[in-house]
């Protein structure tokens, strides 16, 4: 009597590998068209990019110089002169909003890896997400409401601009440097713990360090969206054309405010100054994100 297991069992046919499949094909010409489809796609949106930059190249590339960086606007029926004000009025509102958005997000990512575990970071994250969302001209409403004519009523400043960008930088600064903190391999803390270290001093000399690279390029790009921010500055900068010193309660020059109002009038000379503006702030922003990148290459080379 044969049972089933001694029967022999039937070989698999072989099959060659330059055997193709029946619909092998159709798959592709599928991917061709698709792919083909995509780089399409993609060139339609690449080319207005490239159109934008350089017609901003061709116009304002001539206005570009030295009196550019260091003279004050004259009025629009004039030509030289520049945006030194709105240089001046830039660096000084971004100065201020870097000190409250980046120790102030980086807190808060701290805040949600090595501590949060509650309902508390759940909240925060989704406002964060929220915030990352809103437009930036709420952003200015609400520092225009509660500081500028609102319940403070400070008057429009140097430090209600720097409040407004720094609300619009603060939830980009928060996820970035949170995405950071979440790669530090929890062996390191471990580690640390290990060897007797409290908490803190894990997280100062053993996470903080170790994220570095990735929190400067977070930082960096949360300054190039805030950098060139035109509508908060409307309710809380409101422009000037003098170099303005004060803390707050003069109204501030900002590079993106003279664009706007240099763009915005017919004579000639003014709008090539507008066009100067922005290949400078361009040249910065690009400036910001390539220093970024490279950045963030290396740490990712030495790791």
């Amino acid at each position: 009597m044969t049972t089933q297991l001694d029967r022999p069992t039937p070989r698999a046919e072989h099959r060659s590998l330059r055997n193709r499949a029946g619909n092998a094909g159709r798959r592709t010409v599928s991917n061709k068209a698709f792919s083909s489809l995509l780089t399409v796609g993609m060139a339609i949106a690449v080319i207005p990019l490239f159109l934008i930059i350089a017609y901003v190249v061709y116009r304002g590339a001539g206005v570009i110089g030295i009196e550019f960086f260091t003279e004050n606007e004259p009025p629009y029926t004039r030509e030289g002169g520049g945006y030194l004000a709105g240089f001046f009025g830039t660096l000084y509102i971004m100065a201020l909003a870097i000190l409250m958005a980046v120790p102030l997000g980086i807190a808060t990512a701290i805040y949600l890896v090595e501590y949060g575990t509650g309902k508390l970071s759940t909240v925060v994250r989704f406002f964060t997400d929220v915030m990352t969302g809103i437009p930036s001209i709420f952003v200015g409403l609400f520092v225009y409401g509660l500081m500028v004519s609102g319940w403070i009523s400070l008057g429009f400043g140097t430090f209600a601009a720097a409040v407004a960008i720094a609300i619009i930088m603060l939830p980009i600064v928060t996820r970035s440097a949170e995405e950071m903190l979440k790669l530090v391999p929890d062996e390191w803390r471990n580690a640390s713990y290990g060897l007797g270290a409290g908490k803190a001093q894990t997280i100062m000399r053993t996470v903080l360090p170790a994220a570095a690279p990735g929190l400067i390029t977070g930082s960096m790009l949360a300054v190039a969206r805030g950098i060139g921010e035109t509508a908060p500055l409307i309710l809380t900068a409101l422009g000037s054309v003098f170099l303005v010193t004060a803390f707050q309660g003069d109204p501030q020059a900002a590079v993106p405010l003279q664009i706007y109002n240099g763009a915005r009038q017919p004579f000639e000379a003014g709008l090539e100054r507008a066009f100067g503006g922005a290949l400078s702030l361009f040249g910065l922003v690009l400036f910001m994100i390539i220093a970024a990148r490279v950045i963030g290459a290396r740490a990712n080379k030495r790791k």
